[in-house]
Protein backbone atom coordinates (compact mmCIF):
# COMPACT_ATOMS: atom_id res chain seq x y z
CA UNK A 1 0.00 0.00 0.00
CA UNK A 2 1.57 3.97 -0.93
CA UNK A 3 1.76 5.82 2.32
CA UNK A 4 -1.66 7.76 1.08
CA UNK A 5 -3.26 4.41 2.46
CA UNK A 6 -1.79 4.54 5.94
CA UNK A 7 -3.49 7.09 8.78
CA UNK A 8 -1.20 7.53 12.08
CA UNK A 9 -3.08 7.79 15.25
CA UNK A 10 -1.39 9.49 18.37
CA UNK A 11 -3.03 8.97 21.78
CA UNK A 12 -2.06 7.99 25.30
CA UNK A 13 -4.91 6.11 25.58
CA UNK A 14 -4.72 2.34 24.04
CA UNK A 15 -8.53 2.02 24.46
CA UNK A 16 -9.03 4.88 21.94
CA UNK A 17 -6.20 3.69 19.84
CA UNK A 18 -7.57 0.54 19.53
CA UNK A 19 -10.62 1.43 18.36
CA UNK A 20 -9.05 4.15 15.75
CA UNK A 21 -6.99 1.48 14.75
CA UNK A 22 -10.34 -0.76 14.32
CA UNK A 23 -12.12 2.11 12.56
CA UNK A 24 -9.67 3.34 10.02
CA UNK A 25 -8.95 -0.40 9.12
CA UNK A 26 -12.91 -0.94 8.27
CA UNK A 27 -12.77 1.70 5.98
CA UNK A 28 -9.58 -0.16 4.15
CA UNK A 29 -6.84 1.76 5.25
CA UNK A 30 -3.53 0.93 7.34
CA UNK A 31 -3.14 2.44 10.43
CA UNK A 32 -0.14 3.13 12.68
CA UNK A 33 -0.59 4.05 16.27
CA UNK A 34 1.55 5.86 18.82
CA UNK A 35 1.05 6.61 22.47
CA UNK A 36 2.55 9.60 22.08
CA UNK A 37 4.22 12.76 19.91
CA UNK A 38 7.73 11.21 20.50
CA UNK A 39 7.19 7.89 19.21
CA UNK A 40 5.61 9.31 16.05
CA UNK A 41 8.52 11.96 15.41
CA UNK A 42 10.97 8.77 15.92
CA UNK A 43 8.83 6.85 13.15
CA UNK A 44 8.18 9.80 10.55
CA UNK A 45 11.82 9.64 9.01
CA UNK A 46 11.45 6.20 7.95
CA UNK A 47 7.01 6.15 7.74
CA UNK A 48 4.94 7.93 6.20
CA UNK A 49 1.24 8.90 6.90
CA UNK A 50 -0.94 10.29 4.71
CA UNK A 51 -2.89 11.23 7.40
CA UNK A 52 -2.78 12.11 11.26
CA UNK A 53 -5.65 11.67 13.54
CA UNK A 54 -3.36 13.08 16.86
CA UNK A 55 -5.15 13.80 20.67
CA UNK A 56 -4.63 17.22 21.58
CA UNK A 57 -4.05 16.72 25.06
CA UNK A 58 -0.74 13.76 25.28
CA UNK A 59 1.88 13.35 27.93
CA UNK A 60 5.21 15.76 26.87
CA UNK A 61 4.68 17.40 23.57
CA UNK A 62 0.97 17.98 23.19
CA UNK A 63 -0.96 18.04 19.97
CA UNK A 64 -0.92 21.21 19.33
CA UNK A 65 2.84 21.32 19.77
CA UNK A 66 3.48 18.58 17.50
CA UNK A 67 1.30 19.84 14.40
CA UNK A 68 3.30 23.08 14.91
CA UNK A 69 6.28 21.20 14.62
CA UNK A 70 5.09 19.73 11.53
CA UNK A 71 3.98 22.35 9.74
CA UNK A 72 7.05 24.45 10.41
CA UNK A 73 9.33 21.53 9.43
CA UNK A 74 6.98 21.35 6.28
CA UNK A 75 5.82 17.38 6.88
CA UNK A 76 3.08 18.28 4.87
CA UNK A 77 1.09 15.51 6.59
CA UNK A 78 -3.09 16.29 7.13
CA UNK A 79 -4.08 16.42 10.45
CA UNK A 80 -7.30 15.63 12.32
CA UNK A 81 -7.22 16.42 15.69
CA UNK A 82 -9.17 14.64 18.55
CA UNK A 83 -9.96 15.58 21.93
CA UNK A 84 -12.67 14.88 24.73
CA UNK A 85 -12.20 18.50 25.95
CA UNK A 86 -14.95 20.51 24.48
CA UNK A 87 -14.54 23.85 25.73
CA UNK A 88 -14.10 27.59 24.35
CA UNK A 89 -10.84 27.89 24.61
CA UNK A 90 -10.09 24.49 22.96
CA UNK A 91 -12.29 25.35 20.33
CA UNK A 92 -10.97 28.48 19.58
CA UNK A 93 -7.33 26.59 19.62
CA UNK A 94 -8.58 23.93 17.28
CA UNK A 95 -9.82 27.29 14.75
CA UNK A 96 -6.32 28.65 14.38
CA UNK A 97 -4.75 25.36 14.16
CA UNK A 98 -4.98 24.88 10.54
CA UNK A 99 -6.11 21.56 11.02
CA UNK A 100 -7.76 19.67 8.70
CA UNK A 101 -10.41 19.16 10.50
CA UNK A 102 -11.33 17.25 14.25
CA UNK A 103 -13.39 15.25 16.61
CA UNK A 104 -14.95 14.99 20.07
CA UNK A 105 -14.08 12.38 21.94
CA UNK A 106 -15.68 9.56 22.40
CA UNK A 107 -15.31 8.84 18.75
CA UNK A 108 -17.78 5.77 17.54
CA UNK A 109 -16.96 2.89 15.25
Amino acid sequence: MTSARVIAIVDDDPSVRRALRRLVQSAGYMAQTFASARQFLDWLPRGRAGCLVLDIHLDGMSGFDLQERLVADGAGVPVILITAHDDASTRARIEKSGAAGHLWKPVDD
